[in-house]
């Protein structure tokens, strides 16, 4: 293979039904659909040049496997580059840091990082492949459903920067404990230099664990007295908003967010760790904060119907720390006011899926949630049965069967200012209930943008 193009060599993408003028298409064959077949109009469309695995009657590179191939083009791009790489992984909560250290970093020079959680072998070359002579930070997230996976995505852009933010039980059944997880985890601060920073998770016993893994720098976040950047006085607003004392090595300052819920304060003192170490003061980490808001769709996106009903999407994806993180910022946002959990499956659990669908039913009564739309199968039954188990619920809690059997239930008994929760695992499609109930909609307000 030749060297890697020059920087301003433009973005590279995957062939779709959609295509704007680019000088590398790389053509995968997913489930369903071949981007081979697709070769010819991403060359129409502008492409100089496909990354194929066979001849497509178009000028391409053919190699044996592109997603390796991609891969070494990355690191080779991303090697001759003097930009900084940060790298976060964690059970929960990598796409919403991702993004507030983006906006963090972006204060301080050209920052490229990943649109939504492109955080697998396909996803994170594309990503750093986006990266110039210009680019300062490049922001990279990192998923793993299997031992040696994280491993791998580090081989591919070794970070200078590696942040774990927790360890919990998404994926559990792939993977068969929580102590496997953190085994996979620990792989992003395994792969780090002499020179280079692990941030940790004080408040998480497996992710501080992780400090006699690596051979770089520590540097943990948290609550924990003895965090290095630490959030103190830590409370939500009366509408729902996380508000705390930031604490760093260089400074103390005052940090109110625009998003929702209290488990947003672990992901901005993470996102506040890596912007100290990158040179941001404590009040302009604080300023950054303050205003940072969603940069990635269907994660704790809040929308108000002009009848004042507010919908909070975070239909994205589910596990069971995120899903009992979401009811809390519901119950934080609803006082005074009726509250709905539309919620649905949370994937991948494998044995633990009973236990962790029924504890999540019954943590729904226990936060005086007003009502309970379980959305779907099996998981679903096991979340009403929870919620009925714990407060003996009738009229409060319903099984429905589908996302438009809830978006019927709920246009007929939505009042004004009731506030809405939808969330469960992508594959469910939550997200279509809040579509769908708010396209008749001719005004509103976005929140936490």
């Amino acid at each position: 293979m030749r060297d890697p193009a020059p920087p301003d060599r433009g973005p590279v993408v995957i062939p779709s039904g959609v295509f704007k003028p680019l000088p590398l298409s790389v053509a995968f064959a997913p489930d369903g659909v071949d981007g081979h077949d697709y070769a010819q109009r991403a060359v129409e469309a502008g492409a100089a040049v496909v990354l194929a695995a066979r001849p497509v009657g178009v000028p391409a590179i053919v190699v044996d496997d592109v997603v390796a191939a991609l891969g070494a083009l990355a690191r080779a791009v991303v090697g001759r580059l003097g930009t900084t790489v940060v790298a976060l992984t964690g059970s929960a909560g990598k796409t919403s840091t991702k993004d507030l250290i983006a906006q963090l970093l972006e204060r301080k020079g050209p920052t490229v990082f990943p649109a939504g959680n492109l955080n697998n072998e396909i996803g994170l070359p594309l990503t750093a492949l986006r990266a110039t002579e210009e680019t300062q930070h490049l922001v990279l997230e990192m998923g793993a459903r299997y031992i040696g996976d994280i491993c791998y995505l580090t081989g591919l852009v070794p970070p200078r920067i590696g942040l774990v933010l927790n360890v919990g039980t998404a994926h559990i059944g792939e993977f068969g404990g929580r102590e496997q997880i953190a085994k996979a985890k620990g792989e992003m601060v395994e792969s780090l230099p002499e020179d280079g920073l692990a941030v940790l998770n004080a408040d998480d016993p497996l992710v501080r664990a992780m400090t006699s893994r690596t051979k770089a720098r520590v540097l943990l976040f948290g609550e924990a007295a003895d965090a290095d950047v630490r959030g103190e006085n830590v409370h939500l607003t009366e509408d729902g908003r996380p508000s705390f004392r930031l604490h760093t090595p260089t400074g103390c300052s005052d940090v109110t967010m625009r998003l929702y819920g209290e488990h947003h304060v672990s992901n901005a003192l993470a996102a506040a760790a890596v912007a100290h170490e990158l040179g941001l003061s404590a009040d302009e980490i604080a300023v950054a904060l303050s205003e940072a808001g969603t940069l990635s769709r269907w994660r704790m996106e809040v929308t108000e119907r002009p009848d004042g009903v507010t919908f909070v999407n975070d239909a994205y994806n589910a596990n069971p720390e995120s899903m009992k993180a979401a009811l809390r910022a519901l119950a934080a946002m609803g006082k005074g006011r009726r509250t709905w959990a539309v919620l649905g499956q949370m994937a991948e659990l494998g044995d633990a899926s009973l236990t962790e669908h029924d504890a999540v039913g019954r943590l729904v009564v226990r936060l005086n949630v007003s009502k309970l739309v379980a959305v779907g199968g099996r998981e679903a039954s096991w979340l009403q049965l929870g919620a009925y188990n714990e407060g003996s619920w009738g009229e409060e809690s319903v099984h429905v069967s589908d996302a438009q059997a809830a978006v019927d239930l709920l246009r007929s008994e939505l009042r004004p200012g009731d506030v809405v929760l939808v969330k469960a695992s992508r594959s469910v499609g939550l997200e279509q209930v809040v579509t769908a109930l708010l396209e008749n909609a001719t005004e509103g307000e976005v929140a936490g943008r």
